[in-house]
Order: structure tokens, then sequence, then C-alpha cells
């Protein structure tokens, strides 16, 4: 497969995969993805890079998302920055929601600090950014069953920013949901929690 094919095609169950790593739909549909390797070069992950992703591949990972979080009747769907957000606001539409509220790392002028905590992911780790709210969405959330969304789970850090910064705001989620679950990593710092996943894929050997 060429670098810019992946993402772009869900496979029939037991369709041939010529090279990458086979995510499967609970349906048997696979998703080839491809595989990169990690800093010390010893382990891997399959990678998903959902903005980069068909609109009918984020189109059959947003309606099988929506469709195992309704048991969790949610009024609103947050969603964390940046990938993350392209997949809150397909879920949101296809759970009928008319709007989502996303989370940021880009402050406004008028974003307060204290809405705000400090945000570090699987893909950039070294990078130093802050996650915040519009606090005029606060108000939306309030009161409301609310869904973290996030577009990959992996070590659990950027999706526990987002849990912290709702948590400043007097919310929590009643449940946290994710295209992929990466790894176990995660599994440590979400203990106790209701997640949601499409995909899971394993901590891959060199």
């Amino acid at each position: 497969m060429t670098p810019d094919s992946y993402w772009q095609r869900i496979d029939p169950p037991g369709a041939p995969v010529p090279e990458g790593y086979p995510a499967t739909f609970d349906d048997g549909r696979i998703l080839i993805l491809p595989i990169r390797n990690l800093p010390g070069g010893k382990h891997a992950l399959a990678s998903l890079i959902i903005n980069q992703a068909s609109f009918a591949v984020l189109d059959a990972i947003a309606t099988a998302l929506a469709a195992k979080m309704a048991v969790f009747a949610p009024d609103i769907i947050v969603g964390l920055p940046t990938l993350g957000l392209t997949l809150a606001a397909a879920v949101a539409q296809k759970c009928g929601h008319a709007r989502y509220v996303p989370l940021g790392t880009s402050r406004k002028f008028w974003y307060d600090q204290a809405l705000s905590v400090p945000l570090v992911s699987v893909t950039a780790p070294t990078h130093e950014r802050r996650l915040f709210i519009d606090p005029r969405m606060v108000s939306l959330l309030e009161g409301r069953r609310v869904v973290l969304v996030d577009d990959v789970i992996s070590t659990g850090s950027s999706i526990s920013a987002g849990i912290a910064l709702l948590a400043a705001c007097g919310i929590r989620p009643v449940a946290l949901a994710t295209a992929m679950l990466q790894t176990d990593r995660w599994q440590a710092k979400l203990a106790g929690w209701q997640i949601i996943s499409v995909l899971r894929t394993p901590l891959l050997d060199v």
C-alpha cells in the first residue's frame, strides 16, 4: 500500500491484508492501519489519523461509535483536540445533536486560565500545551449527560487532561469514547471509567 492509501476504505471480513495492521470492527470488517515505530526501536503502534481518513471511513467509525454510546444517552458530546474534534463532530451528528463542545489548545483573549490544564499526547510527548474550554460553553454542559471523545486513547494522557478540565467546570462525563484503543497502556490512568471504542490495537514488537 502507498502511504496515502491508508484509512481510505474498509474491507470486508476475511479480506487479504497486504501489509499493515488489520484493525477489526465488531462485525468483522477490516481497516488496515500503517505501523509506526516508537522511539527506542523495540515497539511500534498501529496508527489512525482520522482527519486524513476518507469520509466513508470516518462515517463508518462515527456510526459505530454513536451506536455503542446510545446506552449512555448522551445529551452533548465534548471533543478533544486536535484529531478528536473531527470524530466528535461526526459522532454528535450521528447522535442527532445540533452541536458539540470542542476543547482547544489555542487561548482566546476572553478565556479563563483557571479553566485550563496541561496537555501532552503520545504523538507530541515533549510539546508543552494547555487544554482550554471556552467559558461560554460551560453552561451547555451543566446538568447534562456528557460523553468525552478523542480519536485514539493510547497512554491515556490526553483524555485524562480532558477529564481534569471538565472536573474544573464541575462536570463528570458519563463515558469516554474513542475510535481506537491503542495498546493497554491507558488502563491504569483510566481505571473505573466507562470506555467505548470501535477498534482496538496492541503494542507491537518490531
